[in-house]
């Protein structure tokens, strides 16, 4: 099972205590997973679909114990491209869909005339604890994350650039949360790519334990980059260490070529040696080589005595 359908199926088992919560779970829900078909006398059949069993009986249940009204399911082979099925709820004018659209902020009335809207009605999310099960049950109908071994992403596709603006808003309604959108083949994505950002959504909606999951890769990943930085930047004063001595050591041949290395002071000459028969060791290094130890400031002094001289041959 994919990290995206362990976090819907830890979703799907959240059961909403409060009436208001309930509605903006199942609203959320039927905004992106619903359909409408129209029947007979301009009624509407509510149809929605979903390739995951938990989710089916999640909703099939939660609209029960809301609205009183029995949905009827169907199992259909073909989902996930022709692997797996597909779990259809329905609801038809008998079992007062109209009235479900209304009081879900689906179905609106304007100027004596019903349309769909296209957006979120703001009556539905309201507080707090509504905007998140709004937020649950939008992701339940069309949402995914990656696993965050591999990226990280989370994003919810809407049907129009309407929903996915208000859903936008929505999210960035709670503190120190950021989405973006995005149009992708006709359809509009409300996505999130920042780990802190994810981590904090999935706590909103309530899959509490993949949060644990998805900090425990951060923090993986975390010690990992740090120790990879810290063996990069041991090979770069490597890197650097080995030519500056490279540097040196050209320079002292330079003297001895010369017949000018014998005319060196003692301590430069000893110095000289050393990083001749020492040409991977550091400042540090080379100043515990000498009698009485001298500091790195001091090697680097006599080194650079040694590189001046040579400027005069």
């Amino acid at each position: 099972m994919s990290f995206s359908s362990e976090v819907k199926n830890e979703l799907a088992r959240i059961d909403p205590e409060k009436n208001c919560c309930q509605l903006a779970d199942i609203s959320g829900f039927l905004r992106t997973a619903g359909s409408l078909k129209l029947e007979g006398g301009g009624k509407f059949k509510i149809v929605v679909v979903t390739s995951d069993p938990a989710i089916a009986r999640h909703y099939k249940k939660l609209i029960k114990n809301y609205f009183g009204t029995p949905t009827e399911l169907e199992i259909e082979e073909g989902g996930n491209l022709g692997k797996g099925h597909r779990y259809m709820l329905s609801i038809g004018p008998e079992d007062r869909s109209e009235q479900i659209l209304r009081e879900a902020g689906i179905l609106m009335v304007r100027q004596g005339n019903n349309y769909i809207s296209d957006g979120i009605y703001d009556g539905i999310i309201r507080s707090k604890c509504c905007r998140k099960a709004y937020l649950r049950g939008m992701f339940l109908g069309s949402g995914t994350i990656s696993d965050p071994v591999k990226a990280y992403h989370l994003e919810i596709v809407c049907n129009t650039k309407s929903l996915a603006n208000d859903l936008c808003k929505m999210i960035n309604s709670f503190v120190d949360l950021s989405a973006k959108t995005v149009e992708r083949k006709g359809k509009y994505v409300v996505y999130m790519k920042k780990a802190a950002y994810i981590s904090d959504t999935l706590a909103i909606m309530g899959a509490h334990s993949h949060v644990l999951k998805l900090e425990d890769v951060m923090i993986r990943k975390q010690m990992r980059g740090e120790a990879a930085r810290a063996t990069n930047c041991d090979s770069a004063n490597t890197d650097r260490t080995l030519d500056a001595a490279e540097h040196q050591i050209e320079a002292i041949a330079r003297l001895r070529a010369a017949g000018r290395f014998d005319q060196l002071p003692y301590k430069l000459r000893e110095m000289a040696e050393l990083r001749e028969a020492n040409p991977e060791a550091s400042l540090a290094e080379l100043g515990e080589m000498l009698e009485p130890p001298l500091k790195k400031s001091g090697v680097n002094n006599r080194l650079k005595k040694i590189l001046d001289a040579v400027e005069s041959i």
